[in-house]
């Protein structure tokens, strides 16, 4: 058995592929409204997986959204920059230093962030239905209140809310 050849770099930034075809619900024009309209799509892919048994996929892009969210709002509303978000945590943190969730809240996102990535990666949890569904809500609900506090208005994209 022979390894599978590993992607071109090329291929992977487009490289000498022509013109690239972009996603076109994905908001090129600042870097905020880029974040918080790729929380739209991944909210839309769990929209697409829904009700069938993708609940670790579910999860995952529930989590991504997530995260993409509170980076909408604190890049829109901090002034940070998109080099700034070094790990998977840092957005929960501004987003509580910039007043937009509660110190208890950051505390028990990053707690269910961390508990995820371990039992999900490292420990051998199997998600459940359960599981996928709170995690669609929490998104969803966090996706609906990062618009709502966006001061310069909202390009919200999705209809998950």
């Amino acid at each position: 058995m022979t390894s599978p050849a590993p992607p071109c770099a090329g291929q992977l930034t487009e490289e000498g592929y022509g013109i690239p075809t972009y996603e076109a619900a994905i908001d090129p024009d600042t870097d905020w409204k880029t974040q918080l309209t790729k929380a739209c799509r991944l909210l839309a892919a769990v929209d697409q997986i829904d009700e069938q048994g993708y609940y670790t996929a579910t999860i995952e892009l529930c989590f991504g959204a997530t995260e993409r969210s509170l980076e909408a709002y604190v890049l829109a509303e901090g002034g940070d920059e998109p080099d700034d978000f070094h790990d998977h945590t840092y957005c929960y943190d501004r987003a509580s230093d910039l007043g937009l969730l509660s110190t208890t809240t950051t505390d028990d996102l990053r707690q269910l962030y961390d508990t995820n990535r371990t039992d999900s990666y490292y420990g051998g949890r199997r998600p459940t239905e359960q599981q996928a569904d709170t995690m669609r809500r929490l998104s969803r609900s966090t996706h609906e209140h990062v618009t709502n506090q966006i001061r310069g208005g909202s390009v919200c994209v999705c209809s998950s809310q």
